[in-house]
């Protein structure tokens, strides 16, 4: 399987998830939670997108974890909701580490 295609993968796969995730969640109103599941969605795409693609000489989980670390900080600080932010974002981008060591 190609590293773009298993970008894509990886990343609708952890964009959806993290919808999901957030489906409970109360918003001010319709228009700010589609702004923020949008948001989120892209990130997390791009996380899962660029983890098979980047190599940086080193374990991909460990990739993973740099990346979703890295690129989950400025939401983190954003919205000041730092746990949720950047724990979902730590061990899912573990998670597709291991899975594209895998397949890869």
């Amino acid at each position: 399987m190609s590293k773009i295609i298993l970008g894509i993968i990886c990343g609708l796969a952890f964009g959806i998830i993290d919808v999901l995730v957030m489906i409970p969640l109360k918003y001010e109103n319709n228009r700010t939670r589609i702004e923020a599941m949008t948001a989120a969605f892209l990130e997390r795409f791009m996380i899962g997108f660029l983890i098979p693609n980047v190599n940086l000489g080193i374990h991909p989980a460990l990739t993973g974890l740099l990346l979703g670390t890295g690129l989950s900080l400025p939401s983190a600080i954003i919205t000041r909701a730092y746990a949720p932010i950047i724990g979902i974002g730590m061990v899912g981008s573990v998670i597709v580490g291991f899975i594209v060591k895998a397949v890869l």
